[in-house]
């Protein structure tokens, strides 16, 4: 069969590898990386992909070539998630753990620390979260996906970085 043939099992090993590099390195460079991007982040991402596309490819700039590629990243990513599913400490080992930020108006300095987070930008995912002093926060988390949550109002209040939309009124007809 000519799926089986030398060059396309070099581009399948080819984008194993790349996809396992890229992991390691988001996991090695911080989590923060991934939770909001800016500007440079985007850019970077789109950098990074243009950058290993041959590594993965190769010569092979055929559609064939372009849908193995992709092929083995879609089972690749399959198969990562089931072995983080069914193990928990790989899966915290990959991923990382909650860390604790602020607990009752107080900053966790060495978590700060170890995330890599500026108080400018713990101000500002406080803010995004309506809250406007740290002294007001009960809780906020750096959770694994890099995104930071936070509790307030005597933890009863989870509040939200998403901006709600008003409902629309249908207009009145005369």
């Amino acid at each position: 069969m000519e799926l089986l043939k030398t060059d396309y099992l070099q581009i399948i090993g080819s984008t194993v590898v790349v996809y396992l590099f890229i992991i390691i390195s988001i996991r090695l460079f911080g989590k923060t990386e991934i939770s909001q991007l800016s500007v440079i982040d985007l850019v970077f991402i789109l950098l990074i992909s243009n950058a290993v596309q041959n590594a993965m490819v190769g010569p092979d700039s055929t559609l064939l070539g372009g849908l193995v590629a992709a092929g083995a990243l879609f089972i690749t990513n399959y198969i990562f998630k089931q072995i983080l599913y069914h193990f928990p400490k790989f899966g915290r080992f990959v991923q990382g753990e909650t860390l604790l930020l602020i607990y009752k108006g107080k900053i966790n300095k060495k978590n700060m620390q170890k995330a890599k987070i500026t108080m400018e930008e713990m101000m500002e995912a406080v803010r995004e979260h309506g809250v406007s002093r740290i002294s007001e926060v009960d809780l906020a988390v750096l959770e694994v996906d890099g995104n930071i949550s936070v509790l307030s109002d005597d933890f009863s209040r989870k509040t939200s970085n998403s901006i709600k939309k008003p409902p629309r009124h249908p207009k009145k007809q005369n």
